[in-house]
């Protein structure tokens, strides 16, 4: 928000709230911020968007997420989204599965059924499984899963390696992102080589992440909100797809897991972590 002349305590007031991983909260929180008399929400996730969006009709909402808006009933297109929901996607299809199967694919060749590690069940991340699985289908891979349910990575991980992947999808949700340390830790002892959403979370010792860049995207809301606060209506603010993607490899994980990344999928790397 600097970047456009507002930053918090001089000419900005940002009232926060936390669900802590608890969706059933979000109504509340939600219609919280509506009562604060906020000028703008900005919502991380599609039940975020949902539960801000039913909380005030007139308070405009800025997204920020993978999922289908328009399929979720959030907004009426994305080139025009008439109410008063826009927002930030972070991959044209939600999860750029295909992309991501084929590079994990690449990467362990053998592999024909990977495991897929799964965010609680909501509307956003059932159309993510469905992409994932029409992928996988399209790409001769079998699909398992197991969901992470309050927060135990732990069984989700036993439930997984219990039908044997040769590889691991870690969905994309925000909760993921913030977990990433048990997460990377689990993976690495189980074996599994795997594909996450963020570089963040290769950085911090996943294998491959294949996305948008996560700064990037959050400067976009960024430029959104402060539209908005200068009078923009959010019916009249496209739904952003972001066209440029990276694709970073962690080959001090891969020898950790005793793999041997092939030349011709470093080549297409944009970073490599030695």
């Amino acid at each position: 928000m600097r970047s456009w002349g507002t930053s918090e305590g001089r000419n900005l007031v940002i009232e926060r709230r936390w669900a802590d991983g608890d969706a059933e909260r979000l109504p509340a929180l939600a219609l919280d911020l509506v009562q604060a008399r906020v000028e703008v929400i900005v919502a991380v996730s599609a039940p975020a968007v949902r539960a801000a969006a039913a909380a005030g009709s007139t308070v405009p909402v800025v997204f920020f997420g993978n999922f289908d808006p328009v399929a979720l009933g959030l907004v009426s297109n994305l080139a025009r989204p008439v109410g008063n929901v826009t927002g930030i996607l972070i991959a044209p299809d939600g999860t750029l599965a295909g992309n991501k199967f084929e590079l994990l694919r690449s990467a362990v060749p053998n592999t024909t059924r990977v495991g897929y590690l799964a965010p609680p069940a909501d509307p956003a991340s059932r159309l993510q499984q469905q992409e994932l699985e029409r992928a996988a289908k399209s790409l001769g891979l079998e699909l398992v899963s197991a969901e992470v349910r309050d927060g135990d990575y732990g069984r989700a991980f036993a439930a997984l390696a219990a039908q044997r992947p040769g590889a691991l999808f870690v969905g994309a949700n925000t909760t993921f992102m913030r977990d990433r340390a048990q997460i990377i830790a689990l993976a690495a002892k189980h074996r599994l080589p795997a594909i996450y959403e963020w570089r963040e979370q290769v950085e911090d010792g996943g294998l491959m992440a294949y996305s948008a860049n996560l700064y990037g995207l959050f400067q976009r809301v960024g430029a959104y909100v402060d539209r908005i606060l200068k009078g923009a209506r959010p019916g009249d603010l496209p739904v952003e797809q972001p066209s440029k993607f990276e694709f970073v490899v962690n080959l001090k994980t891969a020898k950790t897991l005793g793999l041997t990344i092939p030349q011709s999928v470093l080549l297409r790397a944009d970073a490599v972590i030695q």
